[in-house]
Protein backbone atom coordinates (compact mmCIF):
# COMPACT_ATOMS: atom_id res chain seq x y z
CA UNK A 1 0.00 0.00 0.00
CA UNK A 2 3.10 2.31 0.79
CA UNK A 3 4.40 1.50 -2.64
CA UNK A 4 1.36 2.24 -4.36
CA UNK A 5 1.12 5.70 -2.63
CA UNK A 6 4.61 6.89 -2.67
CA UNK A 7 4.07 6.01 -6.81
CA UNK A 8 0.67 7.75 -7.12
CA UNK A 9 2.33 10.90 -5.60
CA UNK A 10 5.47 10.93 -7.40
CA UNK A 11 3.14 10.18 -11.03
CA UNK A 12 1.53 13.33 -9.67
CA UNK A 13 4.07 15.74 -8.89
CA UNK A 14 6.15 15.09 -12.39
CA UNK A 15 2.81 15.25 -14.45
CA UNK A 16 2.80 18.65 -12.40
CA UNK A 17 6.69 19.37 -13.29
CA UNK A 18 5.44 18.82 -17.01
CA UNK A 19 3.09 20.52 -17.26
CA UNK A 20 4.37 23.60 -15.76
CA UNK A 21 7.43 23.25 -18.38
CA UNK A 22 4.76 23.80 -21.06
CA UNK A 23 3.11 23.00 -24.08
CA UNK A 24 5.86 20.98 -26.46
CA UNK A 25 6.29 17.79 -28.27
CA UNK A 26 9.41 15.41 -27.87
CA UNK A 27 10.68 17.06 -31.09
CA UNK A 28 10.48 20.38 -29.83
CA UNK A 29 12.47 20.69 -27.04
CA UNK A 30 15.43 22.57 -26.83
CA UNK A 31 18.69 20.68 -25.47
CA UNK A 32 18.76 21.97 -21.58
CA UNK A 33 14.74 21.10 -21.82
CA UNK A 34 15.74 17.39 -22.76
CA UNK A 35 18.20 17.05 -20.14
CA UNK A 36 16.07 18.18 -17.34
CA UNK A 37 13.25 16.05 -18.06
CA UNK A 38 15.74 12.99 -18.19
CA UNK A 39 17.00 13.59 -15.03
CA UNK A 40 13.10 14.25 -13.48
CA UNK A 41 12.16 10.99 -14.95
CA UNK A 42 15.50 9.04 -13.03
CA UNK A 43 15.05 11.50 -9.50
CA UNK A 44 11.51 9.71 -9.96
CA UNK A 45 12.62 6.27 -10.13
CA UNK A 46 14.62 6.05 -7.43
CA UNK A 47 11.72 6.39 -4.28
CA UNK A 48 8.94 4.17 -6.65
CA UNK A 49 11.77 0.92 -6.82
CA UNK A 50 13.28 1.47 -3.00
CA UNK A 51 10.91 2.19 -0.20
CA UNK A 52 13.79 2.83 1.84
CA UNK A 53 14.90 5.80 0.09
CA UNK A 54 12.64 8.38 1.92
CA UNK A 55 10.33 10.04 -0.55
CA UNK A 56 11.26 13.60 0.04
CA UNK A 57 14.72 12.49 -1.28
CA UNK A 58 12.88 12.09 -4.78
CA UNK A 59 10.93 15.25 -4.53
CA UNK A 60 12.98 17.81 -3.18
CA UNK A 61 15.75 17.65 -6.36
CA UNK A 62 11.91 17.27 -8.91
CA UNK A 63 11.17 20.50 -7.51
CA UNK A 64 14.68 21.90 -8.01
CA UNK A 65 14.70 20.80 -11.58
CA UNK A 66 11.67 22.28 -12.22
CA UNK A 67 12.35 25.43 -10.42
CA UNK A 68 16.01 25.39 -12.35
CA UNK A 69 14.37 25.10 -15.30
CA UNK A 70 11.54 27.90 -14.98
CA UNK A 71 14.25 30.18 -14.24
CA UNK A 72 15.99 29.33 -17.11
CA UNK A 73 13.39 29.81 -19.62
CA UNK A 74 12.74 32.87 -18.42
CA UNK A 75 16.44 33.98 -18.78
CA UNK A 76 16.35 32.54 -22.43
CA UNK A 77 13.43 34.54 -23.09
CA UNK A 78 14.64 37.85 -21.70
CA UNK A 79 17.86 37.81 -23.18
CA UNK A 80 18.75 36.91 -26.46
CA UNK A 81 22.60 36.29 -25.91
CA UNK A 82 21.29 33.80 -22.75
CA UNK A 83 19.24 32.36 -25.57
CA UNK A 84 21.97 31.67 -28.23
CA UNK A 85 24.30 30.23 -26.12
CA UNK A 86 21.79 27.67 -24.41
CA UNK A 87 19.66 26.64 -26.80
CA UNK A 88 22.14 28.12 -30.29
CA UNK A 89 20.84 29.48 -33.24
CA UNK A 90 18.82 27.86 -36.80
CA UNK A 91 21.60 26.67 -39.00
CA UNK A 92 20.98 26.72 -42.68
CA UNK A 93 22.30 23.23 -44.09
CA UNK A 94 20.78 24.13 -47.68
CA UNK A 95 20.08 27.36 -49.47
CA UNK A 96 18.65 27.78 -53.03
CA UNK A 97 19.38 23.92 -53.45
CA UNK A 98 23.29 24.04 -52.89
CA UNK A 99 23.92 21.93 -49.79
CA UNK A 100 25.89 24.09 -47.53
CA UNK A 101 28.87 21.82 -46.54
CA UNK A 102 30.42 24.07 -43.69
CA UNK A 103 27.02 24.32 -41.60
CA UNK A 104 26.74 20.68 -42.09
CA UNK A 105 30.37 20.21 -40.60
CA UNK A 106 29.62 22.77 -37.53
CA UNK A 107 26.46 20.73 -36.86
CA UNK A 108 27.90 17.41 -37.27
CA UNK A 109 25.07 16.49 -39.31
CA UNK A 110 26.26 14.53 -42.14
CA UNK A 111 24.41 13.89 -45.52
CA UNK A 112 22.52 10.48 -44.98
CA UNK A 113 20.78 12.40 -41.92
CA UNK A 114 19.75 15.26 -44.04
CA UNK A 115 18.68 12.93 -47.11
CA UNK A 116 17.07 10.65 -44.94
CA UNK A 117 15.29 13.74 -43.31
CA UNK A 118 14.25 15.13 -46.14
CA UNK A 119 12.90 11.91 -47.93
CA UNK A 120 10.81 11.51 -44.53
CA UNK A 121 9.64 15.10 -45.08
CA UNK A 122 8.59 14.23 -48.71
CA UNK A 123 11.34 15.12 -50.80
CA UNK A 124 13.87 12.86 -52.02
CA UNK A 125 15.45 14.59 -54.70
CA UNK A 126 17.23 17.57 -53.07
CA UNK A 127 16.91 19.48 -56.81
CA UNK A 128 13.13 19.88 -55.48
CA UNK A 129 14.43 21.75 -51.93
CA UNK A 130 15.55 25.61 -52.06
CA UNK A 131 16.36 25.53 -48.34
CA UNK A 132 16.43 24.12 -45.37
CA UNK A 133 16.95 25.26 -42.06
CA UNK A 134 18.26 23.27 -39.12
CA UNK A 135 16.31 24.32 -35.81
CA UNK A 136 17.82 24.84 -32.53
CA UNK A 137 15.46 21.80 -31.41
CA UNK A 138 16.98 19.98 -34.04
CA UNK A 139 14.11 19.60 -36.24
CA UNK A 140 14.30 20.47 -40.07
CA UNK A 141 12.24 23.22 -41.74
CA UNK A 142 11.79 22.49 -45.36
CA UNK A 143 11.10 24.94 -48.07
CA UNK A 144 10.48 23.78 -51.33
CA UNK A 145 10.93 25.53 -54.57
CA UNK A 146 7.97 26.98 -56.19
CA UNK A 147 7.54 24.06 -58.62
CA UNK A 148 7.15 21.72 -55.59
CA UNK A 149 5.03 23.58 -53.18
CA UNK A 150 1.15 22.50 -52.54
CA UNK A 151 -0.95 23.02 -55.50
CA UNK A 152 -4.62 24.86 -54.50
CA UNK A 153 -7.28 25.58 -56.69
CA UNK A 154 -6.36 28.91 -56.68
CA UNK A 155 -2.93 27.86 -57.84
CA UNK A 156 -3.98 25.56 -61.13
CA UNK A 157 -2.29 26.39 -64.33
CA UNK A 158 -0.25 29.52 -62.15
CA UNK A 159 3.35 28.60 -62.49
CA UNK A 160 4.34 29.48 -58.49
CA UNK A 161 7.52 31.09 -57.91
CA UNK A 162 10.38 30.05 -54.91
CA UNK A 163 9.37 32.21 -51.81
CA UNK A 164 11.99 32.23 -49.09
CA UNK A 165 11.36 33.84 -45.85
CA UNK A 166 14.37 35.81 -43.61
CA UNK A 167 13.61 36.40 -39.90
CA UNK A 168 15.54 40.16 -39.85
CA UNK A 169 13.96 41.16 -36.74
CA UNK A 170 13.39 39.84 -33.33
CA UNK A 171 12.44 41.16 -30.31
CA UNK A 172 13.88 44.56 -31.58
CA UNK A 173 17.10 43.11 -32.42
CA UNK A 174 18.58 43.02 -35.97
CA UNK A 175 19.92 39.97 -37.61
CA UNK A 176 22.12 41.36 -40.01
CA UNK A 177 23.39 37.57 -41.50
CA UNK A 178 19.72 37.59 -42.67
CA UNK A 179 19.45 41.48 -43.64
CA UNK A 180 21.98 41.06 -45.93
CA UNK A 181 21.01 37.58 -47.23
CA UNK A 182 17.56 38.77 -48.14
CA UNK A 183 19.07 41.83 -50.48
CA UNK A 184 17.22 44.46 -48.27
CA UNK A 185 19.04 47.55 -46.72
CA UNK A 186 18.84 49.08 -43.30
CA UNK A 187 17.75 52.39 -45.10
CA UNK A 188 14.75 50.71 -46.53
CA UNK A 189 14.07 48.81 -43.42
CA UNK A 190 13.91 51.57 -41.39
CA UNK A 191 11.70 53.30 -43.62
CA UNK A 192 9.43 50.23 -43.43
CA UNK A 193 9.47 50.50 -40.11
CA UNK A 194 8.65 54.18 -39.99
CA UNK A 195 5.69 53.34 -41.66
CA UNK A 196 4.05 50.59 -40.35
CA UNK A 197 4.53 53.27 -36.91
CA UNK A 198 7.98 52.46 -35.10
CA UNK A 199 10.98 54.19 -34.88
CA UNK A 200 13.75 52.56 -34.57
CA UNK A 201 14.81 48.47 -34.84
CA UNK A 202 14.05 48.42 -31.26
CA UNK A 203 9.92 49.05 -31.79
CA UNK A 204 9.86 46.13 -33.72
CA UNK A 205 8.41 43.04 -32.54
CA UNK A 206 8.72 40.80 -35.51
CA UNK A 207 9.59 41.54 -38.99
CA UNK A 208 10.73 39.02 -42.15
CA UNK A 209 10.77 39.71 -45.86
CA UNK A 210 10.85 36.91 -48.45
CA UNK A 211 12.82 37.25 -51.49
CA UNK A 212 9.94 38.89 -53.81
CA UNK A 213 10.50 42.29 -51.03
CA UNK A 214 7.29 41.29 -49.11
CA UNK A 215 8.03 42.88 -45.91
CA UNK A 216 5.88 42.00 -42.65
CA UNK A 217 6.19 44.31 -39.70
CA UNK A 218 4.75 43.65 -36.15
CA UNK A 219 5.24 46.63 -33.82
CA UNK A 220 5.72 45.82 -29.92
CA UNK A 221 2.38 45.99 -28.21
CA UNK A 222 3.65 49.23 -26.05
CA UNK A 223 4.26 50.91 -29.88
CA UNK A 224 1.68 49.72 -31.48
CA UNK A 225 -1.11 52.33 -31.86
CA UNK A 226 -3.70 50.12 -33.02
CA UNK A 227 -6.55 47.89 -30.77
Amino acid sequence: MASLLRTVIIYSLVILCMRIMGKRQIGQLQPYEVVIALMISDLAAIPMEDESVPLLSGVIPIVTLLGLQLIISFLVLKNRHIRKFICGTPRILVLNGCIQEKNLRREMYNLDDLTEALRVAGYPNLSDVSLVILETGGSLSVVPKGSMSTITAEDMKIQKPDTVCWDIIKDGHLDINNLDLSGLSEKKLIKEIKTAGGGSFKDVFYCNVDNHGKIFIQLKKQNHNSP
